[in-house]
C-alpha cells in the first residue's frame, strides 16, 4: 500500500488532533526545531481546523490557529490567501510539501509536514479498519476489544444525539402549530399509530384539521371516531354496516360545519398489516385515547413511570371493531386493547422524546427521568440488534438499543469512524 494515496484530511486531523506522531526532534519544511506545546482545539466550524494552538519554533513561541491540508497547495486552491479568517495561522501541517505559502501580507507561513514523523503503523491500522472487504461495519472484526467503559459511555451520549435529532423535528411542528404542545403531541402519535406503512398517511390525517376540533368533540365518542376516520378518507366509499352509516352521517355533520376536507382516498394501507394493526383499529384506539383523556399532553408531563404510562394509554376500541377489523366483515369478537409492546413504541419514538423537548424548552438540563422510563424498556427486535448480537454487543434496555441504531445510521453507514469513540480507540490503540 502506498501511504500517500491512503492518506485523506480528515484522518490527518486526526493524527493531529490526537497527537499521533512522534514529536521528537521535529522540524519544519525550512529546517528550524519545531516543538508542539498544544495542538489547539478543533474548529467544528468554518475557519481553521485547530484554534488557540501553541507551538515554538527555534525557541520562539507563537499562539494562534492551524490549519491541515494533504499539500501544502491546497492552501491556494481553497483560496485561504485572500479570506482573513486565515491570517491568525500559524502553522501549515500538510502530508506532503510541495510549495511554499504566505500570508495577505506576503508573510511565509512555516509548514510542518507531518509524514515523516508518523508511525506506519497508524496508516495500517487505518487501512485495515477501512479494508475494502465487504463488511456490515468496518470495525466488526476489531470491536469487541474496545474496553466495555468506553463502548457503554459512547452508546449514552448517542442517545442523546438521537434524541437532540428528534428535537429537532419537534421543534419543526410546534412552530406549525403556534407551540401547541398538545396540538404537537397530536401529530406525533397520529404518526406512532400510524406504524411505518401509515405513519405518512397518518401525519397528513393529523394535519387535515385544526386540533382545536378535537377538543370541541372529544366528549362524543362517536363523533370523534367519526372525525378520524372521515378525515382519514375511510368513509368515501360505500359499506352496508350500520356502524359504517352512523359515522359517515356523523362525519357528514361535522364536514358540513366545519368546511373539512379529507385526505385523497387510498392513503391509509391495509396491505401487509397484521390485523391488529389496521388502521381502522389504530384510529379507534386513538380516538377512545382522545375521548378518556382531553388533556392527554398534560398527563404525560406529569407521569415519570413505565407504569402509569402503561395505565394510561389502557384503552381499547369502540365495540363495533371487537367483532370487525374492517367494516364488512365479521370476525370473533376480541378486545382490542392497546398493548404494552405498543406502549412502549410510543414511549420510544414520541413520548419521550417530547418530553425531552419540553424539558429543554423550560431551561432544564436534568434528563434523568426520562432516562429512567427508556431503561426500563425492554430491548427492542430488529435486524440491527440482532447483528450488533452476533458481534457480542449486547443491550438490555430500549436506551441501548436506540443508542445501537444512532451508531449504525449515522456513523457505520455515513463511514464517520474518525468521530466514533470506538474508531477511535481502535485507532489510538
Amino acid at each position: 500500500m502506498k501511504l500517500k494515496t491512503a492518506m485523506k484530511e480528515n484522518l490527518l486531523q486526526f493524527i493531529w488532533k490526537l497527537k499521533l506522531f512522534s514529536s521528537k526532534k521535529m522540524r519544519i519544511t525550512k529546517g528550524k526545531s519545531i516543538e508542539i506545546i498544544s495542538v489547539g482545539t478543533e474548529n467544528l466550524n468554518s475557519g481553521p481546523d485547530f484554534l488557540n494552538a501553541k507551538i515554538r519554533i527555534n525557541n520562539q513561541l507563537w499562539a494562534g490557529n492551524v490549519e491541515i491540508h494533504i499539500n501544502s497547495s491546497d492552501w491556494y486552491v481553497h483560496n485561504h490567501e485572500i479570506d482573513e479568517r486565515y491570517d491568525a495561522v500559524i502553522l501549515h501541517v500538510v502530508w506532503e510539501h510541495d510549495i511554499e505559502i504566505f500570508r495577505k501580507a506576503n508573510l511565509e507561513i512555516p509548514t510542518l509536514e507531518l509524514k515523516n514523523y508518523i508511525s506506519k503503523n497508524v496508516l495500517y491500522k487505518h487501512s485495515q479498519l477501512f479494508s475494502k472487504a465487504k463488511k456490515w461495519i468496518y470495525c466488526e472484526n476489531d470491536v469487541t476489544a474496545v474496553d466495555s467503559f468506553i463502548v457503554n459511555h459512547w452508546l449514552d451520549r448517542l442517545y442523546f444525539d438521537r434524541l437532540e435529532q428528534k428535537a429537532i423535528q419537534i421543534k419543526q411542528l410546534l412552530a406549525k402549530t403556534n407551540n401547541n404542545w398538545e396540538a404537537t403531541l397530536f401529530v406525533l402519535l397520529a404518526k406512532s399509530f400510524g406504524l411505518k406503512i401509515n405513519a405518512d398517511a397518518f401525519i397528513n390525517f393529523a394535519n387535515s384539521f385544526d386540533f382545536s376540533l378535537v377538543r370541541k368533540v372529544s366528549s362524543n365518542k362517536e363523533q370523534l371516531e367519526a372525525l378520524f376516520f372521515g378525515q382519514a378518507g375511510l368513509l368515501s366509499n360505500n359499506h352496508e354496516s350500520e356502524h359504517f352509516r352512523k359515522l359517515r352521517q356523523e362525519y357528514d355533520y361535522l364536514k358540513l360545519k366545519f368546511k373539512l376536507t379529507p385526505i385523497s382516498t387510498g392513503q391509509v394501507q391495509f396491505f401487509r398489516l397484521r390485523p391488529n394493526n389496521f388502521p381502522t383499529i389504530r384510529l379507534s384506539q386513538l380516538a377512545s385515547l382522545y375521548n378518556l383523556h382531553q388533556s392527554l399532553f398534560s398527563k404525560i408531563i406529569e407521569l415519570n413511570t413505565i407504569e402509569e404510562f402503561y395505565e394510561l394509554f389502557s384503552v381499547s376500541t369502540s365495540i363495533f371493531w371487537e367483532t370487525h377489523y374492517t367494516f364488512n366483515k365479521t370476525s370473533k369478537r376480541s378486545i382490542k386493547k392497546i398493548t404494552k409492546p405498543f406502549v412502549d413504541l410510543l414511549l420510544i419514538n414520541t413520548i419521550i422524546p417530547l418530553k425531552f423537548m419540553y424539558l429543554k424548552s423550560m431551561g432544564k438540563d436534568d434528563f434523568s427521568s426520562v432516562i429512567k422510563i427508556i431503561e426500563q424498556i425492554k430491548p427492542e427486535k430488529n435486524t440491527i440488534i440482532s447483528k450488533f448480537k452476533e458481534l457480542k454487543i449486547n443491550s438490555s434496555n430500549a436506551l441501548q438499543t436506540q443508542s445501537l441504531l444512532q451508531l449504525k445510521n449515522e456513523y457505520c453507514n455515513k463511514q464517520r469512524c474518525l468521530q466514533c469513540s470506538i474508531g477511535k480507540e481502535l485507532l489510538k490503540n
